[in-house]
């Protein structure tokens, strides 16, 4: 792929850009927690979490958090000076250089479609299985992600504020109803042996299993830096990011935690990790909402989930388009990808193309007889999210590289100690999954090491795309990562 020239992009179409001051800080949220998808990672994730942990599991979701808290500190003082679509390529690019940031640019947008993709599958599976125990209707998953597809390029495609109306109606039904799972587990006085106090005691990290539960506990964060994504969609950028990226971590951070130790206690500290690794594992947060809360809550779980998927869905797909929109405009894609709807301004080719990747998936997967869950969710997430991973270790010493001769009045501990603090914790979480990618994927090893090897690839494309672009036109090159820079 070759980078087009600054004449070719003087020939692109209409240089209108996002819709500035669209969305506020309660639509950033809903859009970042909306992408962790909290009722899929506690009915779908957290049981795997506790048979490996126990009642370590609340802990470690608490530290995820606490780490990315302190990612956030660091990551948040960066965006009242850069705002970009392209959240980790503009960052990393301020902060550790061009090339640097192309290559990770790649990287981001490599995993967020790959994220996309399998939460579309995820969603045609839950649906198709969800209708059919409702109705005694079986239609095939492939019919109701492609479904779904429509349904999301169309909210994509309109104006942002839409997406965020949608997003924002799933996740409080999909929250709500894990609320009413909790309130059952405390109204029945804790589980059968009453609440167990000391599930967030350090003690607990002794415990085997604990290294393989953080792999899945720092997963069920990804997504959250993507309020950075729509600063130029923003209502006063320098301060809706900040606000909105700590509501999400914060409350992220709490749900999980909390959820987790009563799922623990509606079956006692002593049989959650026997139950979760036993044959009703996969059920066991359905079963213990009907338990506590009655059928309704857990045949309304069985529905929500579907409406989790799309909602997460939906969620990445905007992001991955902001991608293709950001390298698009500044050349690094072709330049068609970087322009908007006249009438939404929304970045309708990178949507379609979007759509259009997310759809050949699918067919692949159909043609091939893959097992949409256990191979294409499954699969294309751990790859996603261990990019994604990487990303934010990057992102995080690029705040370092950034304001390393100007802290431009912003505390040290925002700036030094906590980006350095965060990379060395979000490396060590790195290391962690490239280990044990296997309980993200359950695939051999030779599958993982096929999944992992894009990311470098992309990243030396990327970089050497960049590269290549310096020397064809430097003020191409000098204008990477600029759009919109050094905002006070």
């Amino acid at each position: 792929m070759t980078a087009p020239t600054s004449a070719e992009l003087s020939c692109a179409p209409a240089a209108q850009g996002l819709s500035d001051g669209a969305i506020g800080t309660g639509d950033l949220v809903f859009f970042v927690v909306a992408a962790a998808a909290p009722l899929t990672v506690m009915a779908g994730v957290a049981p795997l979490a506790i048979g490996m942990a126990g009642d370590a599991a609340p802990l470690g979701y608490l530290l995820s958090g606490l780490l990315l808290v302190v990612f956030a500190a660091g990551f948040t003082a960066m965006s009242r000076f850069v705002r970009n679509a392209g959240a980790f390529y503009a960052y990393i690019g301020r902060g550790l250089g061009r090339p640097t940031g192309a290559g990770a640019a790649y990287v981001a947008l490599f995993s967020y479609n790959a994220i996309e993709v399998g939460l579309l599958a995820a969603f045609g599976w839950f649906t198709e299985s969800g209708f059919e125990d409702l109705t005694g209707i079986h239609v095939a998953w492939w019919m109701w992600a492609a479904a779904g597809l429509v349904a999301i390029a169309a909210l994509g495609y309109l104006r942002i504020t839409l997406s965020a109306k949608v997003l924002g109606v799933a996740l409080a039904l999909e929250v709500l109803v894990l609320l009413v799972l909790d309130v059952g587990v405390l109204a029945h006085g804790g589980g059968p042996q009453g609440l167990d106090h000391g599930a967030l005691s350090p003690a607990r990290l002794g415990e085997p299993g604990v290294g393989g539960m953080f792999v899945l506990a720092i997963g069920a964060f990804i997504g959250f830096e993507a309020t950075a994504i729509y600063a130029e969609e923003a209502r006063r950028p320098e301060r809706a990011v900040p606000r909105a990226t700590y509501i999400a971590v914060g409350f992220l951070a709490l749900f999980y935690t909390f959820t987790v130790w009563m799922i623990i206690n509606a079956y006692g500290a002593d049989r959650a990790r026997t139950v979760a690794n036993g044959d009703g594992g996969a059920d066991m947060v359905f079963s213990a909402t009907e338990r506590y809360a009655g059928a309704w809550a857990a045949d309304s779980m069985h529905v929500l989930i579907i409406t989790s998927a799309f909602a997460a869905t939906l969620a990445f797909h905007n992001g991955a388009a902001r991608y293709f929109y950001a390298l698009g405009r500044e050349g690094l894609l072709p330049a068609r990808l970087g322009t908007v709807s006249a009438r939404t301004r929304a970045p309708a080719a990178a949507v379609v193309t979007q759509s259009a990747i997310a759809l050949a998936v699918i067919v692949v997967t159909v043609l091939g007889g893959a097992d949409p869950y256990t191979v294409t969710f499954l699969w294309s997430s751990g790859s996603g999210i261990l990019g994604v991973m990487l990303m934010q270790a990057l992102a995080a010493l690029a705040v370092y590289g950034f304001f390393r001769r100007d802290r431009r009045a912003v505390p040290a501990w925002r700036v030094v100690a906590a980006p350095l603090l965060a990379c060395a914790g979000l490396v060590v979480m790195t290391v962690l999954v490239c280990a044990d990618l296997d309980l993200l994927t359950g695939a051999s090893d030779g599958v993982n090491a096929a999944l992992i090897a894009p990311l470098p690839v992309l990243f030396v494309v990327g970089a050497g795309l960049a590269l290549r672009l310096r020397r064809r036109d430097p003020a191409a090159y000098e204008r990477l990562t600029t759009v919109d820079a050094e905002r006070t």
